[in-house]
């Protein structure tokens, strides 16, 4: 075999080892971009200017609904931004990092619990910001669901324990579902009896 031959052979393996490479590298990034954008909560990451750098799908939407200004595709929520400040200003070391938390109550349907840590991001070898943005209302609507069923309560008893749940008084139930306060009370009573003989079930176990 010529040594022109053994060096297209050499150079062909090579390319075939970098394009596998590539291939897998290009499959870790779908499969973590996937997993981001189907994270129930939005997500954001930010520079340390407070300017956008990322966001998925929920973390977009949220901006958008915390957004007055509905023309400024970029808009941080002053709550964010006082939280990024704070971590600049009281950071330590990357071995010791800090995560700051805050709400940001727009009305009763919409609460929103904000987590920001500092990170550095090798791949830009500058810190940034790792914002974390979950719809409380979302959650605890979720969880109700989850309750509903290990309660075995009624369509009901799930209606009102849902609004409940989301930290609803028993009058803004009585209001929202048009029944008495009175109602309220006793479907109440009944889903605490419920939820009771769950719970010591369970403790025998």
């Amino acid at each position: 075999m010529s040594t022109i031959t053994k060096t297209s052979l050499s150079a062909t393996s090579k390319t075939t080892q970098l394009d596998k490479i590539n291939y897998f590298e290009s499959l870790q990034v779908n499969f973590f971009q996937a997993i981001i954008e189907n994270l129930g909560d939005g997500l954001l990451i930010l520079n340390t200017s407070g300017e956008l750098f990322h966001a998925n799908a929920v973390g977009l939407n949220i901006c958008n609904q915390l957004n007055p200004e509905k023309h400024n595709k970029k808009f941080i929520h002053p709550v964010i931004e006082q939280l990024c400040q704070s971590l600049i200003t009281n950071y330590i070391s990357a071995e010791q990092p800090i995560i700051l938390s805050d709400e940001i109550r727009v009305n009763q349907s919409k609460v929103f619990r904000i987590r920001v840590r500092l990170l550095t991001f090798s791949i830009a070898h500058t810190p940034g910001f790792l914002v974390t943005i979950e719809n409380r209302c979302e959650s605890l609507k979720n969880v109700a669901i989850a309750e509903v069923k290990k309660y075995d309560l009624t369509p009901r008893e799930a209606e009102i324990w849902s609004l409940y749940r989301r930290n609803y008084s028993y009058k803004d139930i009585a209001a929202k579902l048009y029944i008495t306060l009175n109602t309220v009370k006793k479907h109440m009573k009944n889903i605490h009896a419920k939820r009771q003989a769950c719970l010591a079930t369970q403790d025998i176990y």
